[in-house]
């Protein structure tokens, strides 16, 4: 039998969306969306999220995305941090952000998710995503 040896690094996963409005609705509903796509794009297993931080422009305060993160099924022992993201005048609005890092497996890739608004904040990472698509 042969032996074969995994190596695994820890490694950042980013993403970003957005929320129709400041309402606890609307950031549960964009938060969930994120995370499921970055749960089920990548096979992830929480359990091997070392560390979690949102963050979100200034424009969003109705609820913290880490509050709706520890809804999610195996993410209670996650540790998770909200901040606010840095203003900066005629950047996107109503934008959630989030760096995860993880323990991964060094030779696999991973998929950094952009929804809704916040698509366009890394188009090299979607043109990148819409390729491995298309094979």
């Amino acid at each position: 039998m042969e032996n074969i040896c995994v190596e695994w690094q820890v490694r950042a996963i980013r993403g970003a969306t957005t929320a129709s409005e400041n309402s606890v609705e609307a950031i549960r509903e964009s938060v969930r969306e994120l995370l499921d796509e970055l749960e089920t794009r990548n096979n992830l297993d929480p359990q091997l999220i070392i560390s979690a931080t949102f963050s979100v422009t200034r424009d969003l305060d109705a609820v913290f995305p880490a509050a709706i993160a520890r809804e999610r099924p195996r993410w209670c022992n996650v540790p998770l941090l909200d901040v606010q993201q840095m203003h900066v005048k005629g950047s996107l609005e109503r934008c959630i952000r989030f760096l995860i890092h993880v323990n991964w497996p060094a030779q696999v890739e991973i998929y950094h998710p952009y929804l809704r608004g916040a698509q366009n904040l890394r188009p090299d990472w979607n043109l990148a995503v819409a390729a491995a698509g298309e094979k």
